[in-house]
């Protein structure tokens, strides 16, 4: 939804393969199939991640590394706020696990 969504459809429309991270299967699925009705790109996919999870994250980015030949541009979208205080299973916080150390982790997987 938002920003995320919306950077996914620019950059469907100029025929990018486009990876949507999502948490949840449904929302995501809903997202990728409403992506390629309005661009015409079959090559938008979705993902699942949670940013909270660095397990989630290490499991996306070696699906990422595996699957795909190349990765020209990532966007770190996923934050949340006004939750209130909890511990991921992890033992993290779980607001500065899901808006900076997940998305750090990624990154920092998914360089070359």
């Amino acid at each position: 939804t938002g920003i995320g969504k919306c950077v996914a459809m620019d950059l469907a429309r100029r025929n990018a393969r486009t990876i949507l991270a999502c948490r949840s299967r449904e929302r995501g699925q809903a997202a990728v199939e409403e992506i390629r009705a309005a661009t015409g790109n079959p090559a938008v996919v979705l993902r699942l991640l949670d940013t909270s999870s660095l397990a989630s994250v290490r499991a996306f980015a070696s699906a990422v590394l595996r699957e795909e030949s190349r990765l020209d541009v990532l966007v770190n979208n996923a934050g949340v706020t006004g939750l209130p205080f909890a511990i991921t299973s992890e033992g993290l916080e779980q607001t500065f696990a899901t808006n900076y150390l997940g998305p750090f982790l990624l990154t920092n997987l998914l360089l070359g």
